[in-house]
């Protein structure tokens, strides 16, 4: 199924009678049982006031095209979303509902937010084909029960988005990374505490025990104006020096892209875990892993981990105050360990709750978020 409109999607949704396996660009790779409702034939821009640094777009809206229409205008998304198609295996275009949906954040999360940040306003369809609009087009107008962060990161089990009003930020004139070579994960993570602890306005703070060549590699991101760059970075470094070899880099922007896409563990076998911590944990929760490779993003706070297939990393983990995803592996691993760490029961009876109140049929991705049977 495929509506081409707001309310074709609403009759079809009050019309179902069993499961609907809602696709943006279907470039996630998750197993959900259903009837495909696409929402490919809701596309487009409605809104794009550059000036007011506003964009209001259909939700089935190729990402690329998203960021096309921006680029034009000087001006981007600020919370650089991943691109999971190389890490995955898998094909088709990243939609912009899919990325609200799921909350996709890249490394300047740590700078500006996550993608739920800046989704000032949405419309959706909830399971019972009521077409709902909560929040506003403008910032001034956003007003009532916060529904727009309640549906990013509810993987459309909620409801079905149509459409978003994004908050957008203008294109930096220039960026350059401060490059510390040989850190063990520690002194990472102290490092990158240090340079985010700083005034100078940090962008990216992420860490590759086995980078280019099998060396560790840490980077300090900065972003601005020419000078401001030059400056910053240059502090930077200074505030580093005890930290060993360093040196600046700037066009770095192929180096953050592999970053945020995990492009070290393309093509390469076995699972891969996605674990969100303190970053001061972060050195101790690897090392129980047994991970073949990793990647420390967000200043230490997001641990990207392959391992070898079937591994149930929350098992090695233990109790810790995170989260563990499993991102990529085989559906019997999947079906045996879940993909979303398992919530503590009084969180998960309010999850219950609020999942039967949006959708009392049962409807959306059923079973995407449940723990492994």
């Amino acid at each position: 199924m495929t509506p081409g409109s707001e309310a074709e999607l609403a009759e079809l949704v009050a019309a179902a009678r069993g499961p609907l396996c809602i696709r943006g660009g279907g470039t996630r790779g998750l197993p959900v049982e259903g009837e495909v409702l696409s929402t490919a034939g809701l596309s487009g821009v409605t809104l794009y006031e550059p000036g007011a640094l506003t964009l209001v777009v259909a939700a089935g809206t190729p990402l690329a095209e998203v960021e096309a229409a921006l680029a034009a205008e000087g001006q981007r998304l600020p919370f650089e979303p991943m691109d999971h198609r190389s890490l995955l295996g898998t094909v088709g275009d990243p939609t912009i509902g899919g990325v609200i949906a799921a909350n996709i954040s890249g490394p300047r999360r740590i700078q500006v937010g996550a993608a739920r940040d800046f989704a000032l306003g949405v419309r959706f369809v909830d399971g019972t084909g009521t077409a709902i609009r909560n929040g506003g087009r403008v910032m001034k107008n956003v007003t009532g029960y916060d529904l727009v962060k309640l549906l990013s990161g509810s993987w459309g089990t909620l409801g079905v988005l149509t459409e978003v009003a994004l908050k957008v930020l203008p294109v930096p004139e220039t960026e350059g990374s401060v490059v510390l070579h040989g850190l063990t994960p520690e002194r990472a993570v102290a490092a990158m505490a240090r340079a985010l602890g700083s005034p100078f306005e940090v962008s990216g703070a992420a860490h590759l025990p086995a980078g280019p060549g099998g060396t560790p590699r840490t980077l300090i991101r900065i972003e601005g104006f020419g000078d401001q760059v030059t400056y910053r970075t240059g502090r930077i470094h200074a505030l580093l020096a005890g930290f060993g070899e360093a040196h600046v880099e700037m066009e770095t922007r192929a180096d953050w892209a592999d970053i945020r896409d995990v492009r070290l563990f393309h093509d390469i076998a076995g699972d891969v875990w996605r674990v969100s911590c303190k970053p001061s944990d972060a050195p101790g929760l690897a090392g129980r892993m047994d991970a073949r490779g990793l990647v420390f993003d967000w200043g230490g706070g997001l641990i990207w981990a392959l391992v070898p297939s079937g591994t149930d990393v929350r098992a090695k983990l233990g109790t810790f105050g995170g989260h563990a995803t499993l991102v990529r592996a085989a559906p019997e691993t999947r079906a045996r360990l879940g993909t979303f760490q398992p919530e503590p029961a009084p969180v998960a009876a309010l999850t219950a709750g609020i999942r039967a109140r949006f959708d009392p049929k049962g409807l959306f991705n059923a079973g995407l978020m449940a723990p492994a049977a």
